[in-house]
């Protein structure tokens, strides 16, 4: 009686630590995961804000009083490896003023104080590619701000 007793605590004690193992195990697979995704979320949160500094050099770069000369959008893929980028990054940028140009995104063409003349709202979105996989879940990351260059 007392040998089989012991026969079943052992049985119990080794499906006891084989559990906890695999439970181990199974966290720290979870663990990377997490670390990875993270990462690429900071990354895209940096590559939002700079899309939008980026915005705010080439809209200085440009004149907007020439016709037509209007900057609308950019679209950049980032890291500009030989395979294929990481993120997309887009930037559309629609503006407000008066006497704006027609090739212009133009929100509002009748502004009426100078001081506002020429107001662009920003939207920049940055996700990752669909060609590379790196990341389990999608990123997606939209950004709107109003600036006067």
């Amino acid at each position: 009686m007392r040998k089989g007793f012991s026969l079943i605590t052992a049985i119990i004690f080794m499906v006891l630590i084989a559990s906890i193992a695999a439970l181990s195990l199974s966290f720290s697979g979870l663990s990377t995961k997490q670390t990875t995704d993270l990462y690429l979320r900071e990354q895209a949160e940096l590559l939002v804000q700079s899309g939008t500094e980026f915005a705010l050099l080439a809209i200085s770069g440009h004149d907007i009083n020439a016709t037509n000369n209007c900057l609308n959008a950019i679209n950049i893929q980032y890291p500009q490896i030989g395979t294929g980028a990481l993120f997309d990054i887009n930037v559309t940028l629609n503006y407000m003023g008066r006497g704006l140009p027609a090739g212009c995104n133009t929100l509002s063409n009748t502004v009426a104080t100078a001081d506002s003349n020429i107001t662009v709202i920003i939207d920049t979105i940055v996700q990752t590619t669909t060609a590379n996989n790196i990341s389990t879940e999608p990123i997606r990351l939209h950004r709107r701000t109003i600036q006067k260059p």
